[in-house]
């Protein structure tokens, strides 16, 4: 082999090094992400803690309709959307006046998880260190723009057919070709009058459950997915 050839085989071998770890880290970050999704639903599912009793003490005493272990959800203050109280949850049962975390876009994750535990969140010491990265890696980075895929409480621009074949093949065996299952569960197609909590989860999965997390497909299956999910019965 001459110098020259050995050269680029070792240029070669050093750029396919570099896009295999590059693939690894982003896939772990994704998976970060994801994790981080379900903690913000609902943390104490995910890490198996017991439910909080009491109501979160910075929960506003104008909204009595929710007490309890819903009140120290990150989704209840801040929404599915993440927007608040300049979103979906400007009003309704879970209207608060509190504001949303889209704010922490592209932020630093430090200062992401000391809002956690400050005095105001008070959750220094709930979790461990992986869990507030996951979760700060959500807010931070993982934060999608539903007003892309959803207008008027309904999927924007899906494809029911081609949602459908997803459905059938990534879903059905948990849920039903009818959503009807689990049981325990209301109908898929009566949840969806809630599309900003579908999509949340169709992309990060449901805490404590082994639903699959899309996150890493194109963004347009979960939208098709939803389009469907429309089309099943809501009783």
């Amino acid at each position: 082999m001459t110098k020259t050839a050995l050269i680029m085989r070792t240029i070669a071998t050093a750029a396919l090094v570099a896009f295999v770890g590059a693939s690894a880290s982003a896939a772990e970050i994704e998976s970060s992400i994801a994790r981080g999704g379900k903690l913000y639903d609902k943390w104490f599912a995910v890490i198996g803690a017991p439910k909080p009793a009491d109501t979160h003490k910075a929960w506003p005493a104008s909204n009595t309709k929710k007490k309890g272990n819903v009140t120290w959800r990150c989704k209840s203050c801040h929404g599915w959307d993440g927007l608040g109280k300049d979103g979906a949850y400007a009003s309704g049962s879970y209207k608060t006046g509190i504001v949303g975390v889209s704010s922490y876009k592209g932020k630093d994750n430090a200062a992401v998880i000391a809002i956690m535990k400050d005095a105001t969140h008070g959750m220094g010491g709930m979790m461990e260190d992986q869990d507030y990265t996951d979760l700060a890696n959500f807010v931070t980075k993982g934060q999608v723009d539903m007003s892309m895929y959803i207008a008027n409480k309904a999927p924007k621009g899906g494809d029911g057919a081609k949602g459908e074949v997803y459905y059938n093949t990534i879903c059905a065996g948990c849920h039903g070709k009818d959503g009807q299952l689990p049981k325990e569960m209301k109908p898929m197609g009566a949840l969806m009058g809630n599309p900003w909590e579908i999509l949340h989860k169709i992309l990060n999965g449901h805490p404590g459950e082994p639903m699959p997390a899309l996150r890493a497909l194109d963004r347009q299956i979960p939208v098709d997915i939803m389009t469907h999910l429309t089309t099943l019965p809501k009783k």
